[in-house]
């Protein structure tokens, strides 16, 4: 292995590393919006909406991210809506991630006794209100663990970019082999700029995760 090569390539890496981080940053944060909307309809029960979320969670989690990529970015211009890569990148990453995150907001959601959501219908709180003040505020700390999880996965799902020729850590990776045949270094830095995002963002997740069960449980 050769840090000449490491360090030459570094500009190009560090550029990769930043557009990963962004993607993931934006597909994470809507899927959060997208799984939260969809765990409440879903747990109030709406009418027609709930269907419809319960079909978009089911569809979006048994389908690859690489097909819902293919259809955004080979299959829409064909009826006219053509969308930047990074933009596919992200309606890709922010719909099969939100599918996730409703599963992990329901798991928490049903975490809540029952007592207390009949509690606030008897004192006559809308949907809206008990999702406001019961619903929300017990499930969103009882499904940290899940949405922890699902974001680690998140972020390593921004590899499969690649196919959509985004210029992202494994597209960087592939581009340089491909340039180069410097197999070593540049997987070796791959691997690196990956444990760099990863390896903080689950330690962060892990302290956040036992703060809200200390402040939940009490331990």
């Amino acid at each position: 292995m050769k840090w000449s090569v490491i360090e030459k390539a570094l500009p190009l890496f560090a550029d990769a590393f930043w557009t990963t981080l962004w993607l993931s940053a934006v597909g994470i944060a809507l899927a959060l919006v997208i799984g939260a909307v969809a765990a409440l309809v879903r747990e109030f029960e709406v009418p027609v909406a709930a269907k419809a979320a319960a079909t978009y969670e089911e569809l979006l989690r048994n389908t690859p991210l690489l097909i819902h990529l293919f259809f955004l970015y080979y299959a829409l211009p064909v009826v006219g809506i053509k969308l930047p890569a990074q933009a596919c990148a992200i309606v890709g990453l922010a719909l099969m991630g939100g599918a996730y995150m409703a599963g992990a907001f329901r798991g928490g959601f049903s975490g809540i006794p029952s007592i207390q959501q009949e509690s606030a219908r008897a004192l006559g709180l809308t949907r809206l209100q008990r999702a406001r003040y019961v619903t929300l505020p017990q499930g969103l700390g009882l499904s940290v663990p899940a949405v922890a999880a699902n974001m680690i996965f998140l972020v390593k799902e921004t590899s499969i970019f690649t196919v959509i020729a985004v210029p992202e850590l494994t597209n960087t990776a592939r581009y340089l082999i491909g340039m180069y045949y410097r197999t070593d270094e540049y997987l070796f830095m791959l691997v690196v700029a990956y444990a760099v995002i990863l390896v903080p963002l689950s330690i962060g997740l892990t302290l956040l995760e036992r703060r809200v069960r200390r402040g939940s449980f009490g331990h």
